[in-house]
């Protein structure tokens, strides 16, 4: 203790020595003369100092000494002579920082052979090059936390928080030292400490906040566990039953080569035995998981392969302790996923067809993705590429397997990791599946398949998923078959299953490309239809489809005009909400962007534009921004801008074009339509001059082109 006391006082001594130095030099080589002259005189009261102490300790040492008091004169007439003192100190600094650099270069290319010993897991010559390496730079961070990595790999604990703390004194912002020094206090057993390292990281840096919810987790259950495990140790020293019972019932599984209904029944009263979570840590601590590596009939019945029925009651039976001991308790959850057999065997249960073990996987499968510290654990131990596959087969299943898959990859599709991985056989596997789902509307579970287009489409939140959906032909031929099958039935699954590939339409098309340019007339003419059902949501989505399909074609443009898409849009934008208005009038924009009849159609449809003008109030800004284009748009119908003398139109839009909208588009079109509508009608400059818009309109103007 007091050798490393002394090693950190040298070291601090070594750190003020460099800082002084420092200082010295830059106020030498200061343009200010009364900073050099008062760094010259601090410079020489140092040197004599430094001579007095050395002549004094000669003195004391060795007491026969002959001084030279001619060497003695000429050294204090070179110390009075500035100029040449300066060139001396001026030497000895840059003597100095060669030889750091120097130390510098060898303490780099240890660092770099101790990283090489530390990637091979040679880590005692790790720490070995590291050592080497701080005594030619004893103020080198790095070599600090990289030696106490090493240390942690080698459990030697407290030596890694040692390091730590000297890299701290190196730079006390170091993220990696409090990072180590939290995961050395956390393997002792100090969790308070622990959590301590890890909020400081977060104070140095706020945006590591994920990194350190996961390792204050870790934490937290790593405590949660030790603390479990004591109350179970205390239940078995006092002799409770149950806890003598688990005990007891493992032995006796241990036994070699019984007949398989013998470990069948054992496990079936095992399961019965857990009841809580002493008795889950109980089976944790006395090796309950090893039952599977230590006995081949065992493991030879937890396999997705052929079964006699004996074997399939044996996989049932262990699916169900599974459950037991793993229901809350996420130790249990993470040893089990880790296990070899049970991370290999889950994705070959579920594909089993046995529908007893489907029914038991999907049911232990669901205890880890119901909530967060599950799911991270199925996406870190398991290949999911073809969950999603396999998953959606159970749209298939009339019973309540459908359900629980369908409730699986809902909770998945939280994971940014999980959709990463369903990138990896959309193309080639999944979607071909999810096609042939959807042509067979009437052959499947309907709810489930509600569910299961409805997961599709969270899943297009990931782009490249997106993208290759929208770029599947048979995945457009068949959402369109599903609107055709669904469109004349009004069984409420049915209905549902609509309403969710509508949704799913909306989100493939925020992409563009070809295939949804050549589907575009058709898809368009779909949605004409749907316009005529009784289900609000239906309609809405409806027309939300219209407002992005109709962009990729002019075609499709043409073909909703002629089927009176105005005077339709115009009846949802008078009784309808603001989804509703926010996609009609949408839709509207775009029709009489291009199409003369669908300008007219809107003058004649929307008498003195009361429906457009009411939109111009409203509170949203992209249902404004469109209504100002559309009245625009539509102020070239000779008598358009005439019906509106006796409105309010001119001050509401001259509201809009100087206001201070976020959406600059609100601003430009306001002015535009304003422009229209005294190009049209020259009387509507009277009450714009009134209001004193000219200034207005013109800086307006402006400053839309200026962005």
């Amino acid at each position: 203790m007091l050798a490393e006391e002394e090693q950190e006082e040298d070291f601090q001594r070594f750190l003020r020595r460099v800082d002084d130095i420092t200082n010295l030099v830059q106020g030498l080589n200061s343009t200010d003369p009364a900073v050099k002259e008062k760094t010259i005189a601090e410079t020489e009261k140092r040197l004599h100092d430094q001579e007095t102490s050395k002549e004094e300790e000669s003195k004391t040492t060795v007491n026969r000494t002959v001084i030279n008091t001619r060497a003695s004169d000429t050294a204090n007439a070179e110390a009075a002579d500035a100029d040449g003192f300066l060139a001396i100190l001026e030497k000895d600094a840059k003597e100095r920082a060669k030889r750091r650099k120097r130390n510098e270069h060898l303490a780099n290319a240890l660092k770099e052979k101790g990283n090489d010993a530390f990637r091979k897991g040679d880590y005692v010559v790790a720490i070995q090059r590291y050592t080497e390496g701080l005594e030619k730079l004893k103020d080198k961070q790095e070599l600090y936390t990289n030696r106490a990595q090493a240390y942690l790999k080698m459990h030697k604990y407290e030596k890694a928080i040692g390091d730590c703390e000297w890299a701290l004194k190196c730079n006390e912002r170091c993220i990696k030292a409090y990072f180590l020094m939290g995961k050395a206090h956390l393997a002792l057993r100090h969790y308070s400490e622990s959590r301590q390292c890890y909020e400081k990281i977060l104070q140095i840096d706020p945006q590591k906040e994920s990194l350190i919810k996961d390792c204050m987790n870790e934490v937290n259950l790593e405590e949660k566990r030790m603390k479990d495990e004591e109350r179970a140790m205390k239940e078995v020293q006092s002799g409770k039953l149950a806890a003598l019972s688990i005990k007891e019932l493992l032995q006796k599984l241990d036994r070699p080569d019984q007949n398989i209904l013998y470990y069948t029944g054992g496990i079936r009263l095992l399961t019965g035995a857990v009841k809580d979570r002493t008795e889950q840590t109980l089976f944790r601590t006395n090796n309950g998981f090893s039952i599977l590596k230590d006995n081949e009939i065992v493991r030879r019945g937890f396999c997705g392969e052929q079964k006699s029925t004996a074997e399939v009651d044996l996989s049932v039976s262990l699916l169900f302790l599974w459950q037991a001991v793993c229901a809350g308790n996420e130790e249990n959850q993470r040893l089990l996923l880790t296990h070899p057999d049970v991370n290999a065997q889950l994705p070959k249960l579920l594909s089993s067809g046995v529908s007893e073990i489907q029914k038991e996987t999907l049911a232990l499968i669901s205890l880890y993705s119901e909530n967060e510290n599950g799911r991270r654990l199925l996406v870190r131990h398991q290949d999911l590429t073809k969950w999603l596959q396999i998953l959606m087969t159970f749209v298939n299943s009339t019973d309540a397997r459908a359900s629980s898959a369908m409730n699986i990859l809902s909770d998945l599709t939280e994971e940014e990791r999980f959709k990463t991985q369903c990138r990896v056989t959309l193309s080639t596997d999944v979607l071909p599946l999810f096609a042939q789902l959807l042509t067979s509307a009437k052959l499947v579970n309907r709810a489930a398949l509600a569910r299961c287009i409805g997961i599709m489409g969270n899943l297009c939140a990931d782009v490249v998923i997106r993208m290759q959906m929208a770029e599947c032909k048979e995945c457009w031929q068949a959402c369109l078959k599903l609107v055709d099958e669904c469109f004349d039935v009004s069984v409420p699954k049915y209905q549902e299953c609509l309403f969710a590939v509508l949704g799913l339409m909306m989100n493939l098309l925020l992409e563009s490309n070809a295939i949804i340019q050549y589907f575009a007339v058709d898809i368009s003419g779909r949605c004409m239809s749907l316009l005529r059902v009784k289900d609000g949501r239906i309609v809405t989505r409806a027309i939300g489809v219209l407002s992005r399909i109709l962009p990729a074609s002019s075609s499709a443009v043409e073909e909703v005009v002629k089927g009176g898409v105005v005077k339709k849009m115009i009846k949802f934008l008078k009784a309808g909400g603001q989804i509703t208005s926010n996609y009609g009038i949408k839709t509207l924009s775009i029709c009489t962007r291009t199409n003369r009849q669908a300008q007219e159609d809107l003058v004649k449809s929307d008498k003195r534009f009361s429906v457009l003008l009411k939109l111009l109030d409203s509170e949203n800004e992209m249902i404004v921004g469109n209504a100002a284009f559309c009245l625009g748009q539509c102020l070239v119908v000779p008598g358009a801008a005439t019906s509106l003398l006796n409105s309010n139109v001119v001050m509401i839009l001259l509201k809009h074009a100087g206001g201070d909208a976020t959406r600059t588009s609100v601003q430009e079109n306001a002015a535009i339509a304003l422009g229209k509508l005294c190009v049209a009608e020259p009387r509507h400059i009277f009450q714009l001059r009134k209001l004193n818009g000219l200034a207005i309109l013109n800086s307006a103007v402006k400053y839309v082109h200026s962005i």
